[in-house]
């Protein structure tokens, strides 16, 4: 059902575009109706075949076309933004008439400048922000402890092993005391299973072990990939806290959405019950309820979920369901840093900024 809501749009998105870029007097004079149409129709056919057949097959032509459609989709976002914004200035053509053939053509190379610069940042290496957190109770033997987190990696169709291999490279350059995996780190459906990814996973280690919670393309999967992540040394924090050192508890949720979704308890209570004394770190795919978690004594929450918008200026739509978006926050006293994503989901493509890897320092408060 997402896949042909998805399709849907983006074909009226597609529709538009094309019935806006037809009438650019660059194109009229140098592409001829017939060949336009044929190019048209041949974009639409990888954008549908590229979610439908791609996404659910293995193989280099999979691949292909689901990464050729996924970017077509971006393409599609960012010109009809473009269009858009032009015909509300003119009135949809009513208004400066001489004006609008020109301002159409400007639509267009801005649509296709910001594709281009998606695309750059959506294929750079995800860059590693820096954030200090001071906590209360944390031990004087654990000021200065470093918890590197990555959230929405998206390993899957499009992102695959060497990917995945040259993010674990990132995550132990910095020499972590515990890494955090904070959900979506596998698409959870579509094309085959995981079993390749498992010596790289193995590649991941930290003195105060390495922790994860599951997103919703986790759950979308019947949280089959889970097991992967077991069977490489990851511990789980399903819905209950562990204390890695005496003084310093970590805890986390199943994926809020879904949670919800489905009408189930209070995860954040549960997970949080009857704690020792100390600092806590609250592991939340979904950025939702950090007030509950301050008010529970939490002292640092870490999320993702959103992608910080990914493109923009999708970024102004999640905002309204996730009004913790991307980046540090305060709220309640507690800290929460929430990831925009490390990976990309369906385009590879970012607007304004790319990907992230959290490398947190801890201190005592």
């Amino acid at each position: 059902m997402f896949g042909i809501i998805l399709i849907s749009a983006c074909t009226l998105m597609h529709i538009y575009v094309c019935w806006r870029a037809a009438r650019v007097p660059f194109l009229n004079r140098h592409v001829s109706g017939p060949l336009f149409l044929a190019v048209a129709a041949a974009l639409w056919a990888v954008l549908v075949l590229g979610r439908f057949y791609g996404h659910h097959n293995t193989g280099p032509w999979a691949w292909a076309v689901e990464l050729v459609g996924m970017i077509w989709i971006g393409v599609l976002l960012l010109n009809t933004v473009s269009f858009l914004l032009v015909d509300l200035v003119t009135g949809f053509g009513f208004l400066f008439p001489r004006w609008v053939p020109s301002l159409r053509g400007c639509a267009l190379v801005a649509g296709m400048a910001l594709s281009a610069t998606a695309l750059v940042q959506g294929f750079r290496a995800p860059v590693v922000e820096q954030y200090e957190v001071r906590l209360k109770g944390l031990p004087d033997a654990l000021d200065g402890s470093v918890v590197v987190g990555v959230s929405d990696l998206h390993v899957g169709s499009l992102l695959g092993p060497d990917w995945l291999a040259d993010r674990i490279a990132q995550i132990q350059a910095e020499k972590p005391d515990l890494v955090v995996l904070l959900g979506d780190l596998f698409e959870g459906h579509g094309a085959g299973g995981y079993d390749d990814l498992l010596p790289v996973l193995q590649g991941l280690s930290a003195p105060l072990g390495v922790w994860a919670v599951p997103g919703n393309h986790e759950a979308y999967g019947g949280f089959a990939s889970l097991g992967l992540l077991r069977d490489a040394g990851v511990k789980l924090l399903r819905n209950r806290w562990t204390q890695v050192r005496p003084g310093l508890i970590l805890a986390g949720v199943d994926d809020l959405t879904a949670n919800r979704r489905s009408g189930g308890g209070d995860l954040v209570e549960e997970a949080l019950a009857s704690r020792p004394p100390g600092a806590t770190v609250f592991l939340s795919h979904t950025p939702w309820e950090a007030e509950k978690a301050a008010d529970l004594g939490v002292g640092l929450m870490l999320s993702g979920h959103t992608h910080g918008g990914q493109i923009w200026p999708f970024n102004y739509l999640v905002r309204r369901a996730y009004p913790l978006l991307a980046g540090q926050y305060e709220v309640n006293g507690m800290a929460v840093i929430v990831c925009r994503g490390t990976g990309t989901w369906g385009p590879r493509m970012r607007l304004w900024r790319a990907g992230e890897i959290l490398r947190v320092t801890l201190r005592i408060k």
